[in-house]
């Protein structure tokens, strides 16, 4: 009877412990896209269908992360990272995607009527994306909305060999790096 319950013991302790390896699994999957010494102290969510998330892991720094592999718009493999005061657009960026071809038109009706979440004034966006992990590239951006050419002196066309502005006078305008 020992032996048993033993056993059964044993049974429901490996059980109990498979969903915290895929949670810690996850957790590790999201964070890649971050240097690994900003790994440690992100925050780490899972978006749900409704475009609000759960949080899997509470980080002590601003950065968060997530994973966006199978996503409509998003490459086969993809994670992302960005400052916790981006996840209203996230979501945004997520319900605009889901509606498939009218997602172009969703997001310039918002840009054109003010209703387009602004991202945080200088924050980072990670991402480490391609068709699948081994074969990924990382790519990192900086959310600068409304920023031009004559604001910042940057230009705003790829080519000139450093930093440029990509989608200037927008709420999506980035500051793009060159090289992968």
């Amino acid at each position: 009877m020992k032996r048993f319950a033993l056993f059964a013991l044993g049974i429901f302790a490996v059980s109990a412990s498979a969903p915290v390896r895929a949670q810690d699994d996850a957790t590790a999957k999201a964070v890649l896209a971050l240097p690994a010494n900003l790994r440690d102290a992100a925050t780490v969510i899972k978006w749900k269908s409704d475009f609000t998330y759960d949080t899997l892991k509470k980080g002590t720094s601003q950065l968060v992360c997530y994973d966006l592999t199978g996503y409509p718009k998003h490459q086969p493999f993809t994670v992302e990272c960005t400052s916790t005061g981006n996840l209203d657009r996230v979501a945004q960026n997520l319900k605009f995607e889901a509606a498939g071809d009218k997602t172009k038109d969703m997001l310039d009706a918002a840009e054109k009527d003010g209703t387009r979440v602004k991202p945080q004034y200088g924050s980072v966006w990670y991402h480490f994306m391609g068709p699948d992990q081994e074969h990924a590239r990382m790519h990192m951006t900086i959310a600068v909305p409304g920023a031009t050419t004559q604001s910042t002196g940057l230009p705003d066309k790829a080519g000139q060999g450093g930093v440029w502005i990509m989608n200037a006078g927008t709420t999506t305008a980035h500051i793009m790096t060159p090289g992968e």
